[in-house]
């Protein structure tokens, strides 16, 4: 969602409006950044690797390997996933490695996420701001119920200034990417909150077969240079990736979005261990042209890409400390993350734009600024039960955030009033066990059990009646069952209970912070949100590569949640409301008929509703029903030539709970061809929107009121995709 978001806290909007001034362009340059090769998952297909999943890694072990027999696998360079029959744990689970991602043509980071089938980004606001997500009839928002790691460290922020679960992936390099590894739904004791649609974990390079530059140009003054690469020194890998991006946009005030973004790590392999330090830096500041509302286009009083308030747009920071370890044996193997995480965020919004104060607008500010810092250690055991291999994990998870946040009214970006300012303490600790057993050549399980604990405690500088500490658990067992496989197919059974967490301000509010009573602007009476919601999942697919060249798997799955977060459009914010029911089919598909030529096609179908009756209705606003990605890459041809189109569409969607206003379909075909010259220099065209559509990147549906408007008009309000495009890339490998 695009506004605030204390749950169940009900503000109103009383922002203002602002006036920023464009800072004059300044460039794109390069900056460092190195050449990748996936080694990991290039291989001849002349050569049959055992393929490993984040989530299987203990497979790797070799006493493991012989006992267990599994089955060899094909790892192929341009394929979007190991081959995972024999391996995985659900048929929604996965591996994405860069010979995929670099293939694809990408206009922002966070569309390295939608090579999760089924999963798509979208942006509503500036460019620096976190993307929002759907997934599995979701609008994630900006995160909420789809938890993302940067080699196992959480992106998504609990009690965010701007919504639960922020989850700003502005910081990815796609060109360092090794692997993205996703696994849908709530059935893994490794993931819990903000899992219960699912979750991916993001790893980075730590060696380079290259150094890289790589210098882009396009369209609405987007520029980017990057630079990477790594060095052996010290008895280990330096690797090293840093960019500097600039873009405007099509928009009447343009973005002005100006980015730096580095990564540096140095890691060390051993015969039976390693470990590796890995720094992140990542700071950005922009100007937005919020979603607008549909009339003001229509009568002709607004341009599509135009906006009302010019002063919308923040700036964010991102710094981070990485450290890991890990060792095996024939018996067990271990692996120990700690992490460090220091973010802030400045966010300006205006999506009322006079409908609270006629005078100063509506344009509101949400300061962010948190320390974050975590551990996660896990212990396997290697073993049998009988005759039948077996291994157990144990972990734990702890992590604790600082954050001082609030919610400001502002003009022009200068606040004039407080609404409410937090500091918000939340420690979470969460201990889990695991058993993955092979009972025999065609059958095996996964049980396991997570506790998580939370201690939520507020401070709030100007409303007393708000300050508080409130202690949660919850008990989340999980179950998959794999039968097979039989002529390379294998059928699955997964069913668990997760939950999500609720913000740390709503769990403590007894009083509305802009009424300071019991009572809120509305005349609703205030009630303390629930700590911990829970979720409910359940899934059966099969996966097969019986086709030569063809993975493709099949998933019918089913979420429950007890307290669903909806938002309230005429509010602008969100409140905890009535529990919900989804479930849905997704199909999978990754085809290579030759070693130089790809197709994947990914369908996914959802229904999303309210449980019980209302008058209002039980369909939930935003929830997306129908998605469909497919595209086509070749490489390595006629003597260098690469590229291919890719089609992404997502259906109509019901914008308020009777489904009497829905939003149009989105249709996106975008397409890259590149050529490399020699194993120095390589050309790549990127061209997006190639239909030139006028679909939206987004719609709502709530009230709003323009300058000198006599009264609030209740609207789609929208935010464009852009417009055909082009962008120009040139990379020197050396």
């Amino acid at each position: 969602m695009h506004i605030q978001q204390i749950v169940p806290l009900n503000l109103a909007y009383k922002p203002q409006t602002l006036r920023l001034q464009k800072a004059g362009l300044a460039i794109a340059a390069c900056v460092l950044m190195l050449n990748y090769a996936d080694n990991a998952h290039a291989a001849d297909k002349t050569k049959p690797k055992k393929a490993k999943t984040e989530t299987t890694e203990s497979i790797k072990n070799p006493k493991v390997e012989k006992s267990i027999e599994l089955t060899e696998m094909e790892v192929s360079a341009t394929q979007r996933a190991d081959d995972l029959v024999g391996i995985a744990n659900s048929a929604s689970q996965g591996n994405v490695g860069q010979e995929q991602i670099k293939y694809r043509p990408i206009t922002r980071p966070s569309e390295v996420l939608e090579t999760v089938p089924g999963l798509i980004s979208a942006q509503h606001s500036g460019e620096g701001k976190a993307s929002q997500y759907y997934l599995r009839g979701f609008n994630l928002d900006h995160g909420t119920d789809f938890l993302t790691q940067m080699e196992g460290v959480p992106v998504n922020m609990a009690s965010h200034s701007h919504g639960q679960g922020w989850m700003d992936t502005n910081f990815l390099i796609p060109e360092a990417i090794k692997t993205v590894s996703y696994q849908k739904g709530n059935y893994y004791a490794d993931t819990g909150d903000f899992s219960s649609t699912g979750s991916a974990n993001i790893e980075y390079f730590k060696e380079l077969p290259t150094n890289t530059f790589k210098f882009t140009g396009g369209s609405y003054d987007y520029y980017r240079g990057l630079m990477m690469g790594s060095k052996k020194m010290a008895g280990g890998t330096v690797m090293y990736a840093g960019e500097t991006v600039h873009n405007n946009g099509p928009w009447d005030v343009g973005n002005d979005f100006m980015k730096f973004n580095g990564v540096l790590s140095y890691s060390t392999e051993m015969a039976n261990s390693g470990f590796s330090v890995t720094g992140m830096a990542y700071k950005a500041d922009w100007q937005s042209t919020d979603q607008i509302p549909k009339h003001a286009v229509l009568d002709g009083s607004l341009n599509r890409f135009g906006n009302i308030d010019p002063t919308d747009g923040g700036g964010s920071q991102r710094y981070s400390l990485t450290g890991e370890w890990h060792r095996h044996s024939n018996d067990s193997e271990s692996k120990i993350i700690v992490y460090g995480l220091y973010a802030k965020l400045k966010l300006y919004s205006n999506v009322t734009y006079f409908m609270n104060n006629s005078e100063l607008g509506d344009q509101f500010g949400q300061p962010d600024e948190r320390w974050t810092t975590g551990l996660k250690a896990t212990h396997t055991f290697f073993h049998k039960i009988g005759s039948a291999e077996s291994e157990t994990t144990l972990g734990l998870q702890v992590r604790n955030d600082n954050i001082n946040n609030g919610y400001t009214l502002t003009q022009g970006r200068q606040q004039y009033d407080t609404v409410r300012k937090d500091n918000v303490w939340i420690t979470n600790v969460s201990p889990y066990a695991e058993n993955k057993t092979r009972w025999n050549d065609w059958f095996r399980s996964t049980v396991g059990v997570r506790f998580d604990g939370y201690r939520f405690n507020i401070n709030n500088s100007n409303q007393g009646a708000n300050n508080g500490t409130t202690n949660d658990g919850i008990v989340s067992p999980k179950l998959g069952l794999v039968f097979g496989p039989w002529a390379n197919t294998e059928l699955y059974l997964n069913g668990g209970l997760g939950f999500h967490s609720n913000d740390a301000r709503g769990i403590n509010t007894q009083v509305d912070p802009v009424t300071g009573s019991s009572i809120d602007v509305n005349g609703n009476q205030i009630n303390k949100g629930v700590p911990l919601a829970r979720t409910y999942g359940a899934e059966t697919g099969i996966r097969t590569t019986w086709v030569e060249g063809l993975q493709s798997t099949l998933a019918v799955w089913w979420l429950d949640i007890d307290s669903e977060l909806l938002f309230v459009g005429d509010a602008g914010t969100t409140e905890a409301s009535r529990s919900s029911r989804r479930y849905g089919v997704e199909w999978a598909n990754y085809y290579s008929p030759t070693d130089w030529m790809t197709f994947d096609l990914d369908l996914s179908l959802s229904k999303a509703r309210f449980r019980g009756d209302d008058p209002a209705g039980n369909h939930i606003p935003g929830a997306i029903g129908t998605v469909l990605a497919s595209g086509m890459t070749v490489h390595d041809v006629w003597d260098g030539f690469f590229g291919g189109p890719r089609l992404r569409y997502f259906g109509p969607r019901s914008l308020i709970e009777d489904n009497s206003v829905r939003s149009s379909a989105t249709i996106m075909l975008s397409g890259m061809v590149g050529y490399k010259f020699n194993p120095t220099w390589t050309v790549q065209a990127e061209a997006f929107n190639l239909l030139n559509r006028k679909d939206s990147g987004i719609d709502y549906y709530y009230q709003s009121q323009l300058r000198n408007a006599a009264a609030p008009v209740g609207d789609i309000h929208f935010h464009p995709v852009e417009p055909i495009s082009f962008r120009l890339s040139v990379s020197a490998d050396f």
